[in-house]
């Protein structure tokens, strides 16, 4: 696994970004050594964490603001920071912990808020922090016996 500082992205909070996202993702992950497989779950986690920044973070603002992707390689795996400015959210300044959903019959799920069960579901650890903006930061630890890509 390589080793390097934190490589730093920073968009604007315009869904047509994320490719961008996406993209450099990939470059990222797939030099580490990460399977295909988790490299589309982190696509995932990582488009999802971007969305709800582009959709609630600068919700009723003129300027739209921007969205901090920061990728850091470590030795056992990949830490991803998504950060936005915005304040869409009211200020938290602990983790937000979500339950699971095992056991919950579909018609009393929640509506909206699926995509961080989701995030969880795929990454292994997920941690958002609200205060004067939101940051979630979705870690994968590396799988040493894959096929890599």
């Amino acid at each position: 696994m390589m080793s390097h500082s934190p490589i730093k992205l920073r968009i604007p909070a315009e869904a047509d970004y994320l490719d961008i996202v996406r993209a450099a993702l990939y470059a990222i992950a797939a030099k580490a050594g990460f399977p295909y497989e988790d490299i589309e779950d982190m696509k995932v986690a990582v488009t999802e964490a971007c969305s709800n920044a582009i959709l609630h973070a600068y919700k009723g603002n003129d300027d739209r603001g921007e969205v901090d992707v920061e990728f850091i390689c470590h030795e056992d795996g990949l830490t991803m920071t998504v950060r936005d400015y915005g304040g869409a959210r009211e200020e938290r300044p602990e983790p937000i912990r979500t339950a699971g959903l095992q056991g919950t019959p579909i018609s009393d799920a929640p509506i909206g808020g699926l995509g961080l069960f989701m995030m969880r579901a795929l990454m292994d650890e997920v941690k958002v922090r609200v205060n004067n903006g939101t940051e979630v930061v979705l870690t994968k630890r590396m799988s040493r016996n894959e096929e890599m890509v």
